[in-house]
C-alpha cells in the first residue's frame, strides 16, 4: 500500500533513499486508475529499495504548489531528497519500473 503523506510529514518521509510520490485527489479518475499500480509497486519493492507514497492535493496545498503541480496524477521520484524524475498522467507499472530502475 502506498503511504499517505502530508505537507507536515513530506520532508521527513521523502528526504532519505528512493521515494516515489503520487500527487492525487479523490475526485480524479486517472488518479484512481494509478492507485492499484502504485500498490503493486509498493509490494514489489522492499521499503529500503523504494518507498511509495501519495499526497492528496486537496488536503495538502503547500507541497504540490512548491513543486509546481498543475495536473494530476503527477509522480515525482526523489533520491536522497533530490527530484530525479517526474511523470504526468497515468503511468503503467512497466513505465514506472523503467523510471525507477536507474536509481536502485
Amino acid at each position: 500500500m502506498a503511504k499517505e503523506i502530508t505537507d507536515a510529514t513530506f520532508a521527513q518521509e521523502t528526504d532519505k533513499g528512493l521515494v516515489l510520490i503520487d500527487f492525487w485527489a479523490t475526485w480524479c479518475g486517472p488518479c484512481r486508475m494509478q492507485a492499484p499500480i502504485l500498490d503493486q509497486l509498493s509490494q514489489a519493492y522492499d521499503e529500503e529499495q523504494l518507498k511509495v507514497t501519495k499526497m492528496d492535493v486537496d488536503a495538502n496545498s503547500a507541497t504540490p504548489a512548491s513543486f509546481g503541480i498543475m495536473s494530476i496524477p503527477t509522480l515525482i521520484l526523489k533520491k536522497d531528497g533530490q527530484v530525479v524524475e517526474k511523470a504526468i498522467g497515468v503511468q503503467t507499472k512497466e513505465q514506472l519500473e523503467a523510471m525507477i530502475a536507474p536509481y536502485l
